[in-house]
């Protein structure tokens, strides 16, 4: 089979205003980006109008490195919606440059259930990234400065809480000290690197309304403690306005498409491991204003992506999900199971049948939220009919419906079937309203051991110093009402990332807080979680190139 990049590059792609015409969006608002990527303005949001439109959340089981595949099914799903006549489009998250040279090589779908350019979309696209990046860099640099010019008036932090961020995976940046050297240049002070994608500014850009909220948020960052035992926002600076003119234009959603050239809006790019792993608020609402069915996902597994998805956007956003897909495959199931990476394309019904314990724990978790589920398996050549049937009789016993699909080799004519089983959920099995996992009146201490033992299964969490510190600090502040926000592993409903499939007994250990005072969060820190990746023995940049003039390795 051709190769993702082969695929995108092969597809003949229209013209961007000819995709915006598809959703009633006028040429001449648009803003093009070259000749397939245009800014669309967030003002033709029409409230109205997204309380009519049908959002479907896409999530997955807890992944593992063989893989999930929920970008692709997401992409795939809507293209399905759209060949059965529904007016469907997809919205995402953008992709970071970490992980895209590091250990994914991209994040735009794959093989022919992708948005497209990938090329583009998988590097710096419209510079939303940048723009962030920029954002919080510039806080930080004014921060130093602030601090340097005011100290002879007495004024200093005793804790200083705003770091740095770079969208690359690199270890070497967890950790800095700066302002070394002659006094004149600046306080002498630890500080440190978190990824892009960790940004409270991401976090800012994809849970804002528009941008006099947007100026609120950035006001209301937290950024130290006083040696007076006072809060230092970014207010206090008065730079809140500098800030919010670098990310104007990162305020707009992009509009791609395709590879069957259904409309698709990408914006934001927040991990759902160390952060809430959501597109922006604005491109849903903008999608749902011009759409009757909506398609989003929700990064890594349910217990992450899909709980912050319901707990922290649709709290903040007030939307209300139609329904929820979750995404399985037999090879995940069968690492879930305790089969070896080696092993998994020999046909081993016992070991899925050991592993859906993982899809099912996901799923109970779902109708907990009053969510209407449906679960879809993505094929492989090495899935035995044996295996795909342990699957279908455990939804069965749940109560759901499960659908094979092939999206990654037929597109949306691979998921017509799944998107008759959406179709037929939404529109006769209406979900309940959105059953939240815990109160905006509940604490901080309670809100965090709600989602770890009614999401997680953990019997307990145990809280370090430094954690019941930041918590005091939040409460003392006025932000007990906020949600909550936990960083985690991603491969594991417990803190630990080995233990794979569906662990019981175990506590999680949340090791530090942060108080996103601006995004309105409160972030959680559990186990060995970091919030800037390193980089694996083989990244994948080893792989990419440029040949002829056209990029290869990414997928």
């Amino acid at each position: 089979m051709k190769t993702d990049i082969q695929i995108a590059r092969e597809c003949q792609m229209l013209p961007i205003q000819d995709v915006a015409v598809k959703l009633s969006i006028p040429a001449d608002v648009i803003e093009p980006y070259g000749r397939y990527i245009a800014k669309v303005p967030y003002m033709l949001i029409d409230e109205e109008r997204v309380k009519k439109s049908k959002l479907i959340l896409v999530t997955a089981i807890t992944p593992t490195k063989a893989g999930i595949g929920k970008t692709t099914v997401s992409v795939g799903l809507t293209m399905g919606l759209c060949r059965k006549g529904k007016n469907a489009v997809v919205a995402l998250r953008e992709p970071s440059l970490g992980p895209c040279f590091g250990m994914k090589g991209g994040a735009a779908g794959g093989g022919y259930s992708q948005v497209v350019p990938m090329e583009k979309i998988n590097l710096h696209f419209t510079g939303d990234f940048h723009a962030v990046t920029s954002a919080h860099n510039m806080i930080s640099a004014l921060l130093d400065n602030y601090q340097y010019q005011h100290q002879n008036e007495g004024f200093a932090l005793k804790e200083v809480l705003w770091k740095r961020v770079l969208d690359v995976n690199d270890r070497a940046l967890r950790r800095i000290t700066t302002g070394q050297g002659a006094a004149t240049n600046g306080i002498e002070q630890p500080s440190g690197f978190d990824i892009t994608p960790a940004s409270e500014i991401m976090a800012i850009l994809c849970l804002t309304t528009g941008i006099e909220d947007l100026r609120k948020r950035i006001d209301n960052i937290l950024l130290g403690i006083t040696t007076d035992d006072k809060p230092f926002y970014v207010k206090d600076m008065g730079v809140g306005g500098a800030i919010v003119a670098l990310l104007m234009d990162a305020l707009s959603p992009n509009l791609v498409q395709t590879t069957e050239n259904t409309p698709a809006f990408v914006h934001g790019g927040p991990f759902a491991n160390i952060a809430h792993g959501c597109n922006t608020v604005l491109a849903t609402k903008l999608a749902m204003s011009c759409a009757d069915y909506v398609v989003t996902e929700a990064g890594f597994g349910a217990d992450l992506g899909a709980e912050k998805f319901y707990d922290i956007k649709c709290r903040t956003a007030g939307l209300q999900p139609a329904a929820t897909v979750i995404v399985a495959t037999i090879r995940g199931l069968k690492m879930h199971g305790g089969v070896s990476e080696l092993d998994l394309q020999t046909p081993d019904p016992l070991g899925v049948q050991n592993g859906v314990k993982n899809l099912s724990r996901h799923v109970s978790n779902l109708q907990g939220f009053g969510q209407t589920v449906i679960a879809t398996l993505n094929r492989y050549q090495t899935d035995s009919e044996e295996e795909i049937k342990v699957v279908m009789d455990e939804c069965k016993r749940l109560g759901i419906e499960c659908v094979v699909n092939d999206v990654f080799m037929k597109g949306g004519e691979g998921a017509l079937d799944l998107a008759t089983a959406v179709i037929e959920r939404v529109e006769n099995q209406p979900s309940k309203p959105l059953q939240l996992t815990y109160e905006d009146t509940d604490d901080l201490h309670a809100k965090i051991e709600k989602v770890c033992t009614k999401i997680y299964g953990a019997t307990g969490v145990e809280f370090s110093e430094a954690a019941e510190h930041r918590l005091k600090l939040a409460d003392e502040l006025g932000y007990s009402h906020l949600p909550v926000c936990i960083a985690k592993t991603q491969y594991s409903f417990s803190d630990d990332a080995k233990a794979y499939g569906c662990p019981t007994d175990f506590t999680i250990k949340v090791r530090d807080v942060v108080i996103n005072s601006g995004s309105g969060m409160v972030v959680a820190i559990a186990g060995t979680i970091i919030r800037m990746p390193g980089l694996n023995k083989s990244p994948q940049a080893e792989r990419i190139d440029v040949i002829n003039g056209l990029i290869e390795g990414l997928s």
